[in-house]
């Protein structure tokens, strides 16, 4: 027998407005701008949508409104442990207020985040931008488009989030001036990369205040392969210590020296930043802990506010980091370490 109920006409915002007793606007409002509603009553809304049966047509709604519920949110390098963190709690952030989240990975390609962007931006309401290798020009241009923030990229005049690494950078100079290195390699990330030119500049800034020779090595992208590839040239140096770009490239750093019968920290010290493989090496890594996470909460909330009409302007928040001592840095072979001033 056929099922009576086929033919029933799906139920609507209408059918749910008036079984909760509220207004078809604030319906709307409970599955498209939850925040500008008070908990008890996005909750009691959302029982009475799945008791009625009711599910919104996102579609239709673009159609009407222009609003497809979704942002796009781009990285460098998905493959990169830093960026999980990050992109989990930005998705977390925006499913708070019921948007999906469109991901892209440029492969530390501008060209692809240009074309990744292009894409996205018919079908987005607006773009939060990881690390971008974009030129200033580019990311203005598609900033006059959609509602645009980035992260750990810092551009005047458009909101964004920066993580700090000058602080914990130089916290790391400090303890292996301590540790008595005199001459330390800094691995150095790639050359479009805002973190990296405020990395490269505080190690600079670190060596001259603790007189240290630095030697600037070019790792092509930050990752294992390339650590491993770069080792030549920071043994021909003779640095007792070395001051990756990142965690995974500083991995590949200790095992490119392993296999040369290198030993670490005995040999040289190693020092990381973004401490996302630190506990997990062997030994242990010494790294500048950066906050991944927190900085992709923030950089969707920003987002997120700019889509709600709340002004922005500006924004520009700044997260810190610190240094973590692990085990793979001691003192300079052959050196004790430099003992404070004043020091019995």
């Amino acid at each position: 027998m056929a099922d009576k109920n086929t033919d029933r006409p799906a139920p609507t915002m209408a059918d749910v407005a008036r079984a909760a007793d509220v207004s078809k606007s604030t319906v709307s409002r409970a599955f498209t701008q939850p925040n500008m509603l008070g908990v008890e009553t996005v909750d009691r809304i959302l029982e009475v949508a799945r008791l009625v049966g009711y599910v919104p047509n996102h579609a239709a709604r673009a159609l009407s409104t222009g609003r497809h519920g979704n942002v796009a949110l781009v990285v460098p390098d998905v493959a990169n442990p830093f960026f999980p963190p990050l992109i989990r709690a930005a998705q977390m952030e925006a499913d708070r207020s019921n948007f999906c989240v469109f991901l892209g990975n440029s492969d530390e390609s501008w060209r692809q985040e240009d074309k990744l962007v292009e894409r996205f931006v018919s079908q987005v309401e607006g773009l939060a931008l990881v690390a971008s290798r974009l030129s200033e020009e580019r990311i203005r241009h598609h900033a006059a488009k959609r509602p645009l923030v980035l992260i750990n990229r810092d551009i005047r005049g458009i909101p964004r989030v920066l993580i700090d690494s000058s602080i914990g950078v130089n916290d790391a100079m400090a303890h292996l001036a301590d540790l008595g290195h005199e001459r330390l390699v800094y691995v150095s990330g790639p050359a479009s990369s805002w973190a990296n030119q405020q990395r490269r500049a505080a190690v600079r800034s670190g060596a001259k205040a603790y007189h240290m020779e630095v030697t600037i090595v070019a790792a092509k992208v930050p990752s294992y392969e390339s650590g491993r590839a770069v080792v030549p040239d920071i043994l021909a140096s003779n640095a007792t210590a070395v001051l990756a770009f990142d965690d995974l490239t500083a991995q590949g750093i200790m095992t490119g020296i392993a296999d040369r019968g290198v030993s670490v920290p005995g040999q040289i010290s190693i020092v990381g930043c973004d401490d996302v493989l630190g506990a997990a090496t062997y030994p242990s890594l010494t790294t500048v802990s950066n906050r991944s996470d927190e900085a992709g909460r923030a950089g969707m909330s920003l987002l997120l506010d700019m889509l709600n009409s709340r002004a922005v302007g500006d924004a520009c928040l700044v997260l810190d980091t610190h240094l973590v001592v692990r085990n793979t840095t001691a003192p300079k072979p052959n050196r004790a370490p430099r003992r404070p001033a004043g020091a019995d």
